[in-house]
């Protein structure tokens, strides 16, 4: 298939002869994925989208502005997604186009990802391992650097003070010219998170303070950009960050736990622009360290790459690449080490600026075991289109897959290297309609995973196995309207999810039929935002409804509703200096939920940051 691509490209499309013209090198800002993501679902926060969270963790912005439930067993402990239904592990994770989910869990915690150490976040949806690769089963997030040129000095301090011992530090510099772009971060977090809670495990549930919940992170981050010339560019990023955490007890529970996260990551890109075509060449680093009361994990992932992206007359593109990958676990039980390779190509045709078609196929090699090429097809297709109104049809059928984590295959005692990857297919279908200042979108899908692996007692020890069948279908629905009046500008974003996620085959017949475990039938959220001059006051709604605890289980966790306020000012100033200003209030309902059974969450709290911006 690679080899009837190459050739189609040089022989199949040449374009006819004509007189020679001059043409600058074509530079591609958006991904590969951006490209050629055709049918999909997608939802994409810029940098000023993410400016009222830059103190927060990236569990609290989709928590917030998505209809990603997040599985969050407390303030700033492990905070896990569920896309459509699907388990953390299905999630797929990226930075700077390199994986970041752990290679012994399969999955990460989005609480040690703050909102601050990037600049652009992406969400796209649903079973696509053709065009992103191993994990992405329910969706997948991407987090971006963005490299400006030309845009001077620039300089911010941050200090936000909050409720239960909160407090956040930031600071951020950047200089760039024509030629050259660098950019500094540093952050600090800390909570006590001594915050009270009806205690539901003790008779009367009387009513206590935290004591065992305190989290403190800090992190540095570097971003360089060297344009070499108008047609060769060489990026680099470098993220660390670390984490001590008291581990939240359950209710009923006097346990002591403690864990300590070190992550070190690192990636570097060459770009190459042709006038037809350009190269990118991709080398990533990602070094993990946790340590579980006195267990220590070690994890490295090396990767290099390779893509290459080439057009041919007008309306055919096509995208070359590969990825190798080499994974070693140096773990509390076992020592592992694994290699896979990947190879994937893209097709578009858009023979119109209202229509596009995409083909996109991948093959993986692990364990020295060749899998069978993963397909998916998608279609864009704006079909009517009159002043400033428009509909869109979008459509897509994927393939996507999982590999076993490490810990799946080769756990001590328990692990099972026999064990299958992880398969599934989504179809989904949805309109997009545009009216000026107001659009809305609703998307249906549906979604079958075969081999997913579960745990399961076997004598004196747990092992994994793969006999696990979810399916998986819902709707999506959202909307925007902005309006400006004067001084005034309003501007509202809402969303609605409607997912059965259930288990066709299982280890047990009582499971069957049943609503997957934490994973809520409705979600909903609406954001209100009014501005005047330079003030601004936003409202961040949202809604989880009921959540089974296990499946085979009547017992539940109530649906609740939490209301955010934000109150911003950014007219004060000293000079040429900026002091923008933020108070936040968070649960102004003082709502009494838990997201994860006996897992209290906090009550209402108060924020307020002051920054200091050249």
């Amino acid at each position: 298939m690679i080899l009837f691509v190459w050739v189609i490209s040089f022989f199949g499309f040449s374009p006819e002869k004509q007189d020679t013209v001059s043409l600058s090198p074509i530079e591609i800002e958006a991904s590969f994925i951006d490209r050629y993501d055709q049918g999909q679902k997608q939802v994409t926060w810029e940098k000023k989208d993410l400016a009222s969270f830059q103190s927060q963790s990236l569990a609290r912005l989709l928590a917030a502005q998505s209809p990603v439930f997040i599985r969050e067993y407390g303030p700033g402990m492990l905070a896990s997604p569920s896309f459509r239904g699907t388990s953390a592990g299905h999630t797929s994770i990226f930075w700077n186009g390199i994986p970041l989910n752990s290679p012994s869990l399969g999955q990460s915690d989005l609480s040690l990802l703050p909102v601050f150490a990037f600049e652009s976040a992406s969400l796209h949806f649903g079973s696509n391992g053709a065009l992103i690769g191993n994990e992405a089963i329910g969706g997948s997030l991407h987090l971006h650097s963005n490299y400006e040129f030309e845009q001077g000095f620039s300089a911010r301090f941050s200090q936000e003070m909050g409720s239960f011992g909160q407090a956040n530090t930031q600071i951020k510099g950047s200089y760039s010219s024509d030629k050259l772009y660098f950019q500094s971060k540093f952050y600090r977090q800390s909570a006590e998170n001594n915050y009270t809670f009806k205690n539901l495990a003790l008779p009367g549930t009387p009513i206590q303070e935290q004591d065992h919940a305190e989290v403190n992170q800090m992190g540095y981050s570097q971003d360089f950009a060297w344009k070499i010339n108008n047609s060769k560019k060489l990026k680099t990023s470098f993220w660390y960050h670390e984490a001590d955490r008291e581990i939240l007890p359950p209710m009923g529970s006097n346990s002591q736990d403690r864990q300590r996260d070190q992550s070190f990551r690192t990636v570097v890109d060459y770009e190459k622009l042709g006038k037809k075509s350009s190269w990118l060449f991709k080398g990533g680093l990602v070094r993990e360290k946790q340590v579980f009361n006195e267990s220590i994990n070690l994890t490295n992932q090396l990767f290099l790459g390779a893509e290459w992206d080439y057009q041919a007359k007008e309306d055919w593109f096509f995208h070359l690449g590969t990825r190798l990958s080499h994974i070693q676990g140096d773990l509390d039980t076992y020592e592992a080490v694994d290699q896979r390779i990947e190879l994937f190509q893209s097709i578009r045709y858009q023979p119109k600026d209202n229509f596009s078609l995409a083909l996109n196929l991948r093959q993986l090699s692990f364990a020295d075991q060749l899998q069978p090429w993963i397909p998916s097809i998608g279609m864009d297709w704006e079909f009517w289109k009159k002043k400033n109104q428009s509909l869109k049809w979008k459509a897509s059928l994927g393939r996507g897959f999982k590999v076993p984590t490490l810990n799946d295959r080769f756990w001590n005692p328990g692990g099972n290297p026999e064990l299958l990857p992880e398969k599934s297919w989504t179809a989904e279908t949805g309109l997009e309609w545009k009216a000026g200042n107001f659009s809305q979108s609703l998307t249906t899908y549906r979604l079958h995973v075969e081999n997913w692996i579960i745990w399961l007692p076997q004598g004196s020890f747990w092992s994994p196995q793969n006999i696990r069948e979810v399916r998986s279908d819902g709707i999506e629905y959202q909307g925007s309207y902005t309006y400006k009046s004067g001084n005034f500008s309003w501007s509202t974003q809402w969303q609605y999810s409607l997912n059965r996620a259930v288990t066709v085959q299982s280890d047990s017949e009582m499971n069957l039929g049943r609503q997957l475990p934490y994973t809520p039938r409705h979600q909903a959220s609406l954001l209100l935002r009014v501005t005047f001059k330079q003030f601004q006051i936003s409202s961040q709604n949202s809604y989880n409804g009921n959540r089974k605890i296990t499946a085979d289980s009547a017992r539940s966790l109530n649906a609740f509703f939490l209301n955010d306020l934000h109150f911003d000012f950014l007219g004060l100033s000293v000079g040429n200096v900026k002091v923008p200003l933020q108070f936040r209030i968070q649960n102004i309902g003082n709502t009494d939920y838990q997201v994860i059974y006996l897992r209290p969450m906090p009550g209402r709290s108060y924020h307020f940051n002051l920054s200091i911006q050249l």
